[in-house]
């Protein structure tokens, strides 16, 4: 079964005009995030390394919205990352929504990752997340609240082999969103954590799935079919909403019941 087309997704009046910023949105179900924001009227901000694929992402995001302003970095450069989250509040206004979507689920064994490795890995995949969170807090207070989807994965939950450092990134992002809910809750910040199944992403497509994965997705899955970055970007839009304001400390996974 093939995803409905944009025309039928819902629309949310909150979102418009709102300052959203996404780590990661150059590729893959970020740009899906990227784009499903702009469609909603929002001002987004995003991060990545490749100017060219987020050019793409800034066209077809323009296609049904404001046009999104991207500012290359490595999520590994908190600096970096911090001076991002400025400039987008410098453009467009203190940020509403962090979607904290940046990852590299590069494959490695337990035997092979030196500490220089592991550092690296976390850097990439749970450090941005944090410190992202603390840069747009006071923006959040001076706005009367707001939201912060922080991306998980189902690859610790199915005890996926190949990638240790990388899941154990992974299930601490549901230990981060859950304290930082507590911690933030009484400025009317929600916290939630957004956990996407295999997502058929174009790197995913292919590096990694092959005869074995599409017959793992026909045996796991509930559903039929494959998941798409609109539909985890779906689930976003829903968790930074005005519709989900009592919504915070949650994990929801998208993964078409495989977990």
């Amino acid at each position: 079964m093939q995803p409905p087309s944009l025309s039928t997704f819902a629309t949310y009046p909150s979102l418009a005009g709102r300052t959203v910023f996404v780590t990661g949105g150059s590729s893959g179900i970020g740009a899906d995030i990227v784009i499903a924001y702009a469609r909603q009227g929002a001002q987004v901000a995003f991060t990545g390394r490749n100017a060219e694929s987020a050019a793409q992402v800034i066209e077809a995001a323009s296609a049904f919205g404001p046009t999104p302003l991207f500012l290359q970095s490595d999520a590994a450069d908190v600096a970096a990352l911090k001076a991002a989250i400025a400039t987008t509040a410098e453009r467009f206004g203190d940020i509403s929504v962090l979607v904290n979507n940046v990852a590299n689920d590069q494959r490695h064994d337990l035997a092979d990752v030196t500490p220089d490795d592991f550092d690296w890995r976390v850097a990439i995949n749970l450090r941005p997340a944090f410190f992202a969170a603390q840069s747009v807090v006071e923006g959040m207070k001076r706005l009367g609240g707001g939201a912060i989807v922080n991306l998980g994965s189902i690859s610790w939950m199915i005890k996926g082999a190949g990638y240790p450092v990388y899941a154990t990134c992974k299930s601490a992002t549901v230990g981060l969103s859950r304290s930082l809910a507590r911690d933030l809750g009484k400025l009317n910040i929600r916290v939630n954590t957004l956990t996407p199944g295999w997502i058929m992403t174009e790197k995913q497509l292919t590096m990694w799935v092959d005869e074995a994965g599409e017959k793992a997705m026909d045996e796991n899955q509930c559903l039929p079919g494959r998941i798409v970055g609109s539909d985890v970007a779906n689930m976003a839009l829903f968790l930074s909403a005005d519709d989900s304001r009592m919504v915070t400390a949650q994990d929801f996974v998208v993964d078409a019941g495989w977990t």
